[in-house]
């Protein structure tokens, strides 16, 4: 496993990040615990999840099922960078989502108690609060460390100009503020690099990238169906079916190249984040231990100047702004 840090922190993370929003819903809890034992196993450290996952009807639960994996002792605590999130709304109370200081508290508390940890090293804002002013959000998150609860911060979703003025709140306080930002980030879906990347560069984040195979049609939607291979639900239905079928041409030559690396189509997508020098690990979210070991397999993969090009010429990405759109 290769480990590099978070953001300009001094916190060491593995390269590939596992993301656990699949386990409850679609991982039975006795093979989400497998997994993460697979995954410490092969040396990821770095866990993420947030305080909604588990569902409209649960949630929470995916926190539960890591609190008991804790629970169950041999240094798996200890082994773990354990992120995870707060915004969505978690009941019907008014005070039950987003970045006040009042949920910031409650909502810490709570998945404390779910994790059954007393301390999250990365705690991250899963979107932009519009109605909140960061000298709040900083003074909340200020108090969770001095008492031990967190360690670092981090954002998710948010635009270039908003790390920025949580950067610049957060150093009018003299405070580190934000080391990492989570964003969707991948071959297809690389509006990042206008303005978030160049951002996050500037003041020091790490890049974790969320859906790096674009809900499974970077990882050989194709051949999958050529094979009949039953398809998942994020594959079958909605925005990824209509991507599937307007870009179809795209992405067969997509798996042919892989074909001609000789490199799984999955593989490459990963691969091809890890050769990017935002990124500090793609999450990747399995379902099952055959896919956790198709994304370590990635690792291995080694993509030279004329392979990125390729890629870069089949799914064409953007200059940081303006340049991308002017001079």
């Amino acid at each position: 496993m290769q480990y590099t840090h978070l953001g300009r922190s001094g916190l060491k993370v593995s390269r590939l990040c596992l993301g656990t929003m699949n386990f409850g819903p679609q991982t039975e809890e006795a093979d989400a615990h497998a997994i993460m034992d697979s995954a410490l196993e092969s040396g990821i450290n770095f866990f993420d999840t947030a305080n909604v996952y588990g569902g409209t009807g649960h949630r929470g639960w995916t926190e539960e099922i890591i609190g008991r994996w804790f629970a169950q002792g041999g240094e798996r605590r200890e082994r773990t960078v354990l992120a995870t999130k707060l915004y969505g709304t978690m009941t019907d109370r008014p005070n039950e989502s987003k970045l006040s200081a009042l949920n910031i508290r409650r909502a810490l508390d709570a998945s404390l108690k779910r994790l059954q940890t007393d301390y999250i090293d990365v705690y991250q804002f899963h979107h932009i609060d519009r109605d909140t002013p960061w000298d709040e959000i900083w003074q909340a998150i200020e108090v969770a460390v001095q008492q031990g609860k967190i360690l670092y911060s981090g954002s998710s979703n948010f635009a270039g100009w908003h790390i920025a003025q949580a950067q610049e709140a957060a150093r009018r306080r003299n405070y580190t503020g934000l080391v990492s930002e989570q964003s969707i980030y991948n071959l297809f879906r690389r509006e990042v690099e206008l303005e978030v990347i160049p951002s996050a560069q500037q003041y020091g984040l790490g890049l974790i990238p969320w859906s790096p195979l674009q809900g499974g049609l970077l990882g050989g939607v194709l051949k999958k169906q050529e094979q009949g291979v039953r398809q998942g639900v994020r594959r079958a239905e909605g925005r990824a079916l209509e991507t599937l079928k307007k870009h179809q041409d795209q992405i067969q030559q997509y798996e042919d190249f892989a074909d001609d690396l000789g490199h799984a189509p999955g593989d490459v997508a990963l691969s091809w984040l890890l050769h990017q020098p935002a990124v500090t690990a793609p999450i990747v979210g399995p379902r099952t231990q055959e896919q956790l070991d198709a994304a370590v397999r990635a690792l291995d993969v080694t993509l030279d100047a004329d392979a990125l090009k390729r890629l870069d010429d089949i799914f064409p990405g953007h200059r940081p702004a303006p340049e991308d759109y002017a001079w």
